[in-house]
């Protein structure tokens, strides 16, 4: 199983990096990251870099498609080259997940037409003019397609599919490895928990709009 998660300037480290921990823990899975020239490629803070081992172009038909959000993703809505590389891998693979704004980047592809998406909470609202149906869900399976919502979400979204292609135990096995049991020490991480001058703050600030 080849599992393709997909990197551009300035995307969110933990939105690839949860995935590909969990998903990475699949009977046989081949993980390889991917963008458009090989290479390091940056997070957003600019501190981080992960590595591309192969082009866009030599991964045409992954079993599992990982899509990253970011700050970056604003610059790929118009990006043809990737755009088009989600189609085609679209059409070969056995699911397509994205997490945070990721979804966006599928949505402009034409891939979450009349389907039930999440996002980060900032962008959900940037979903419907693609067609999609936005939902504050932490993550959400649509048919082969699986949004996450906000970074840590992408954690979740992944170890939700672990446990559908590798069965309950195996998921399971593989949480308890990592002691993934999360107790913050805050109440504050959806905007329905968070102090309301926290959510207008940060949507004020907001780097989730389309250009």
């Amino acid at each position: 199983m080849q599992i393709a998660i997909v990197l551009f300037d300035r995307f969110t480290a933990l939105d690839a990096v949860g995935p590909y921990e969990f998903l990475g823990r699949l009977p046989d899975a081949r993980t390889v990251f991917v963008a458009e020239r090989t290479g390091p490629v940056r997070a957003d803070t600019g501190n981080l870099a992960l590595t591309a081992d192969r082009t866009l172009a030599e991964v045409t038909s992954p079993d599992i498609v990982v899509v990253p959000g970011g700050p970056g993703q604003n610059a790929q809505m118009g990006n043809g080259v990737l755009l088009d590389w989600l189609r085609t891998a679209d059409a070969a693979s056995t699911w397509t997940t994205s997490v945070c704004t990721g979804s966006l980047l599928l949505a402009a592809a034409g891939l979450l037409d009349g389907r039930r998406a999440t996002s980060h909470w900032l962008a959900l609202d940037h979903l419907k003019p693609f067609g999609a149906v936005p939902t504050g869900e932490r993550v959400v399976a649509d048919g082969k397609y699986v949004t996450a919502a906000g970074v840590s979400a992408g954690i979740d979204m992944a170890l939700t599919l672990l446990g559908t292609i590798a069965g309950d135990e195996h998921a399971q096995t593989v949480q308890l490895a990592a002691e993934y049991d999360p107790q913050p020490p805050y109440d504050a991480g959806s905007p329905e928990k968070a102090p309301a001058h926290l959510v207008e703050r940060l949507r004020s600030r907001s780097r989730f709009i389309l250009k």
